[in-house]
């Protein structure tokens, strides 16, 4: 009997399939991870897209919030033109106002200072400051205004010049006194005068003239 051994050609083809088997695996590792790179990519590209998705949105929103604005100020500047022209109509019918009773005011009050037992229009706690420093730039109460009488009143551009006769400088004297405190007058000054005898009386008076600015 003849025998032949054949282990040696089993051991090579075992070896041929070992070999042949191990391209495989790594092909398919290869195209595992392959899979797997696409699979991650296209999930980073899906955030990717839904964040770009948000933010297109959101500038959308924030674009129509600035149309909204422009559309609101788009008429900016008429609007500030109309308000500047309802303004100066305001003041201009707030100075003829003022021309209107102005005048009248002042005179009133020019009536207080000229009544016995009257005084000016003026600021109580500015009136009793001026009574603790000076004492001299208050006005006489107990002062006869019949010693002094106006014989002229003149207003342009809101200066005053009023005229007059008195008994003496004194008398003058208190009458300016009284207009510096009123709230009605301001710049008051005393022009120059002269003493003079009265035609009728035969009396010697001083013939007076102030200038102040009104404030209406």
């Amino acid at each position: 009997m003849v025998r032949i051994n054949l282990l040696p050609e089993r051991r090579q083809a075992a070896r041929r399939a070992t070999s042949g088997e191990a391209p495989q695996v790594w092909l398919f590792a290869v195209l595992g991870a392959l899979v797997l790179t696409v699979v991650a990519c296209l999930f980073v590209q899906k955030m990717k897209q839904d964040e770009l998705a948000a933010v297109v949105a959101d500038n959308g929103r924030i674009q129509g919030q600035i149309d909204g604005i422009k559309k609101t100020i788009a008429n900016h500047a008429e609007i500030q033109a109309r308000l500047k022209e309802l303004r100066d109509r305001e003041t201009a019918i707030e100075k003829l106002q003022a021309a209107r009773t102005g005048p009248t005011a002042t005179l009133l009050e020019l009536s207080h200072v000229l009544t016995p037992g009257r005084g000016p229009t003026t600021d109580r706690d500015k009136l009793e400051q001026l009574r603790r420093d000076s004492p001299a730039e208050v006005y006489n109460q107990s002062w006869d205004a019949h010693r002094l009488w106006l014989t002229s009143y003149h207003e342009s551009d809101r200066t005053v010049k009023l005229g007059g006769l008195a008994r003496d400088g004194e008398d003058v004297s208190e009458l300016e006194r009284r207009l510096k405190l009123s709230d009605y007058f301001t710049d008051v000054k005393l022009l120059p005068g002269q003493r003079i005898v009265d035609s009728t009386s035969h009396q010697e008076l001083f013939r007076f003239e102030l200038s102040a600015k009104v404030k209406y």
